[in-house]
């Protein structure tokens, strides 16, 4: 369950404080219109990924007696996580310069995560591979990886809007530039464990 519960902390937190669209309207929201405004825009993933979630979950347990195509699902997470672990830890500086905007509510932060191809690359190649795996074991370690993503996910970008309400200089500090490049390392070394895996069920490799 320990394994479950530290993956959702560090994928969730990682997805947290990247920048995206999502984070951009977070900012935005939170600069334009107060900090409650950011976080309602903050809680939006929490509606939007439950289809994508379920629908992810379907098709692997369809394809769950094919090692191959796990295999290769598992390669393709190893992939994204590298990917994403890269991007965090070449992170910059983010500059705030956001145009006048009218007022937007939870709905149009629905709006802005469903349409990110972001959640879907990561609950198809990484986040239901996952579920599937905690379900095998039991729901504790199921609960565990969902509550623990969802809780540093949302946290994260109502921590990043409480903080960009009392000072815009938050992203361009050391402390938000720390955080990133760790979680990049975390992340590289969770894409390792997911390629290691992949060649395994793949019986690459063997003697």
């Amino acid at each position: 369950m320990f394994d479950f519960l530290t993956a959702g902390l560090v994928l969730g937190l990682s997805a947290g404080f990247s920048p995206g669209p999502l984070l951009m309207l977070v900012i935005s929201e939170t600069l334009h219109h107060g900090t409650r405004s950011g976080v309602r825009v903050a809680l939006s993933p929490v509606i939007t990924d439950l289809p994508i979630v379920l629908a992810t979950l379907l098709l692997l347990v369809k394809v769950s007696g094919y090692h191959g195509v796990l295999g290769g699902v598992s390669l393709a997470g190893g992939l994204f996580v590298l990917a994403t672990g890269w991007e965090s830890l070449r992170t910059r500086p983010v500059q705030l310069d956001l145009p006048k905007e009218p007022p937007k509510s939870l709905r149009k932060g629905v709006l802005t995560n469903f349409l990110s191809p972001h959640p879907y690359l990561f609950w198809i190649t990484v986040g239901a591979p996952l579920l599937t795996k905690s379900l095998n074991i039991g729901w504790t370690a199921f609960f565990a990886f969902v509550g623990s993503f969802y809780l540093s996910l949302v946290g994260a970008k109502i921590v990043l809007a409480v903080a960009v309400g009392r000072s815009k200089a938050f992203l361009s500090g050391r402390l938000y530039l720390f955080i990133m490049r760790l979680l990049g390392g975390l992340l590289v070394l969770f894409a390792l464990l997911l390629f290691k895996e992949g060649v395994e069920l793949l019986g690459l490799f063997r003697g």
